[in-house]
């Protein structure tokens, strides 16, 4: 079994003094575009550094957690994983380049016409989070480190926006430790499978050995900062894993796990289908409730497919589980739940309406606290479930909903719910379409 060493302990701590910095979804596109061999090594670079900050700061909240919470078996476990997955990117053995290679990689990229490529647009403020909600480096109030930088300073020096030349040779070395780069990243991913499910298990340890019946706002706030830190590290993750095996075989519509041009209708009738099939299983039916989805078919915007699929199939969900519960799995016919789905300038907006019975107002609240459900007992978590990032029973956990506000918040959306108590819920997942807000951070 891996136990971290204090010598460890002590990096994990200096690394967790920096800020992360935050990059948006339009930054991504544009740097990973035509990635050659020189853009990946400095996107490895950039995330050699970016990587162990977030895993550390992760580190540090899951030991300093209130009321014995970090005591909890799951807990430890899941803070050694981080710390494990920190150990692996700072000890991956770096090529030693010469001089002049050091100098092609800060040089700015030519396209492949010769002219130099742009410069990449910056962030802007993430239009869903309250200001000083998340710290990150756009926002970061100047602590210096200890050699004199503040440490925005030093992470604005982290930056891989500058896609480097693409035209050139560059030395078999390069590819190797991309390459090896990968791997780790492939492996870290792997190992972090089951986060959500594996600290899910730690509240619930803790609210069995506390005796308590709900989380308080503290652990809430932790929780919240924690998935969200998790949605970014996977991104980032995802995204050169991805971008890694696309210098091979490139997708046209896609940079890395983004895809330029996501069909929301195409998204949404597939969200529908896989919600009606798992209501149909959970409740023995032998049909769940219609769905009927108002969308333009060429309705196309930058985003990453597996993120709008899961919030999608996670709101559907709980709209036809409503509606089953409220009309009675014996009736041969369920009031139908519309999707509706309308574009602005500056968001797309996805209504899922329902007649289900709707929520009482003091309940409201209670929707986005993690572990609350409606269900009478909550089912026992099976740390395997959650191998798929998105794969999910029925109900139980009342994970559904808050992490995908989550979801929709990490790139400048939101997701908000208003309820008629006797009749039904709706739900407007709102999904910023600028695609130019900075993720984040914590």
């Amino acid at each position: 079994m891996w136990k971290p060493s204090e010598r460890l302990m002590e990096t994990i701590r200096h690394y967790a003094s920096f800020p992360a910095t935050g990059v948006s979804l339009r930054q991504m596109v544009q740097f990973g575009d035509r990635p050659s061999t020189g853009t990946l090594f400095r996107a490895s670079q950039f995330l050699s550094e970016e990587l162990p900050i977030r895993l550390a700061h992760r580190v540090q909240d899951l030991g300093e957690l209130p009321d014995g919470l970090s005591e909890m078996p799951s807990i430890k476990k899941v803070q050694d994983w981080y710390a494990q997955s920190f150990e692996e990117i700072i000890n991956l053995p770096r090529p030693s380049l010469t001089q002049e290679v050091r100098n092609r990689l800060l040089r700015p990229g030519r396209m492949n016409d010769g002219s130099p490529s742009k410069i990449l647009s910056e962030a802007t403020q993430n239009p869903s989070i309250r200001e000083g909600q998340y710290r990150s480096s756009t926002t970061a109030n100047g602590t210096i480190n200890g050699n004199g930088k503040s440490a925005a300073a030093a992470a604005a020096g982290r930056r891989y926006f500058v896609p480097a030349d693409g035209n050139v040779e560059w030395p078999p070395e390069l590819n190797d430790y991309n390459q090896r780069f990968s791997r780790t990243l492939q492996q870290i991913k792997r190992r972090h499978d089951s986060v959500v499910t594996t600290v899910a298990q730690g509240i619930l340890e803790w609210k069995r050995e506390r005796q308590r019946m709900q989380i308080d706002s503290t652990i809430q706030s932790f929780l919240d900062r924690f998935y969200m830190s998790r949605i970014g590290i996977r991104m980032l993750i995802g995204q050169h894993i991805a971008l890694t095996e696309q210098t091979h075989v490139k997708h046209p519509n896609y940079v890395g796990i983004i895809c330029t041009k996501t069909n929301v209708r195409d998204i949404a009738l597939e969200a529908i289908e896989n919600a009606r099939f798992v209501c149909e299983d959970y409740y023995g039916l032998f049909e769940a409730p219609k769905v009927q989805l108002v969308c333009r078919e060429d309705l196309n915007f930058m985003y990453v497919p597996g993120h709008l699929s899961h919030m999608l199939f996670e709101t559907l969900k709980n709209s036809l589980r409503a509606v089953v519960e409220q009309h009675g799995a014996d009736r041969d016919q369920f009031p139908v739940t519309k999707v509706i789905v309308a574009e602005g300038k500056e968001d797309i907006t996805i209504k899922i309406t329902d007649e289900g019975g709707g929520i009482p107002r003091s309940a409201i609240p209670l929707v986005w606290t993690y572990m609350y459900t409606t269900v009478e007992q909550t089912p026992s978590l099976d740390p395997d479930f959650d191998k798929s990032d998105f794969k999910a029973p029925m109900a139980g956990f009342g994970y559904g909903l808050p992490i995908s506000r989550l979801y929709a918040r990490y790139f400048g959306g939101d997701l908000k719910l208003i309820s008629m108590e006797g009749y039904g819920t709706d739900v407007y997942l709102h999904l910023n379409r600028l695609s130019s807000s900075s993720e984040p951070l914590q």
